[in-house]
């Protein structure tokens, strides 16, 4: 597998074991070129993470191999990388590596980190997102080009609803999600309630198009607004992160000009740092911003008020929550009719 190598980052020399790995057959691209890429967008990827529990999702053999996510922090982490405690909706704990420097990044990828997942929220209050993250998902029968179009009407809805102001970034896949910088003073389930807000507003709009369900049978071909995405312990890639598919593509983060213009496809490790050498982090700015979810919330109240539309299901995991509908697939509710169970 070669012999190791060093590679310097900000200051700080990271070993990387192995770097002749294959990691991405199909392409040829190896554990090197994995994090020669993570050096070059270092200072933009830190920027995504900084401060964050961040869940790792390893590849330790490349995308052939076995993979598995990592939430709590290896216990060979160097103590310059700190940690943060968490508490997951089951009731458990644990303790999460945050980020605070470019060779955090490196680090991770010795040990064969694809994707980085950070959740929504500062080491300093782990209870308080700061971002608002909307998951524009594809289904079957629509693609990159429909996640496009409802992207430029949430960031019309985003403008309506309290001047919010989304970064908006690439999947990695055929998706569209943006981010909404927040004021950190409201709960997880506060934020999750602005996003279903954002998410039928949107729907009213483009009804063809656009849905809320929860329930896979019942969205059709339209982009789901994945609103389940923003309850605790869900998190969403980060802006840089490789994603493990066979091309080797990068979560891409976009000026709103360029969405619909730019494709998927035109971002992975071998073009990002190009990219990147010449723009810089294209989101360098969102940290300068917090915006206000009142009016979000100011319509989700009005949605339940004047069109009895309250919360939506949470993932099948979580606990039993106040005020949440049955959680049941429907076509089994008209099957087992109202004694059927609300798990």
């Amino acid at each position: 597998m070669g012999d190791a190598v060093e590679l310097e980052v900000a200051g700080r020399t990271v070993r990387l074991s192995s770097p002749d790995k294959i990691f991405f057959p199909e392409r040829g691209f190896t554990k090197l070129d994995v994090a020669r890429y993570y050096q070059a967008v270092a200072p933009g990827i830190l920027r995504a993470l900084r401060d964050r529990p961040t869940t790792l999702e390893r590849y330790p053999d490349g995308v052939s191999g076995e993979s598995f996510f990592q939430k709590r922090a290896p216990k060979n982490m160097p103590d310059w990388i700190p940690r943060a405690h968490i508490t997951f909706p089951s009731g458990r704990s644990a303790d999460e590596m945050c980020p605070t420097e470019q060779a955090a990044v490196l680090w991770a990828a010795q040990y064969g980190t694809l994707t980085f997942h950070p959740w929504p929220v500062r080491r300093d209050d782990v209870d308080r997102p700061d971002e608002l993250r909307i998951d524009l998902d594809p289904q079957p029968g629509t693609d990159y080009d429909d996640a496009v179009h409802a992207a430029h009407e949430l960031r019309a809805v985003l403008d309506e609803f309290g001047g919010l102001r989304g970064w908006p970034k690439t999947s990695g896949g055929r998706g569209l999600h943006v981010f909404v910088p927040i004021e950190p003073r409201w709960t997880f389930t506060q934020v999750r309630r602005a996003a279903i807000a954002a998410g039928r507003e949107l729907e009213r709009r483009m009804p063809d198009r656009v849905t809320t369900r929860w329930w896979k049978e019942e969205r059709g071909e339209r982009i789901f607004v994945d609103y389940n995405q923003t309850a605790r312990d869900r998190t969403i890639a980060s802006a840089y992160s490789v994603r493990p598919r066979p091309h080797a593509p990068v979560s891409a983060p976009l000026r709103w000009e360029e969405v619909g213009v730019a494709h998927p496809g035109d971002f992975d490790i071998a073009t990002m740092p190009a990219r990147y050498a010449e723009l810089g982090d294209v989101h360098a700015d969102m940290d300068e911003h917090a915006f206000s979810l009142d009016a979000l919330l100011e319509l989700a109240r009005r949605d339940e008020h004047d069109h009895g539309l309250g919360d939506l299901p949470y993932p099948p995991e979580y606990p039993k929550m106040p005020g949440e509908p049955r959680r049941v697939q429907p076509s089994r509710a008209r099957k087992d009719g109202p004694a059927s169970t609300t798990r």
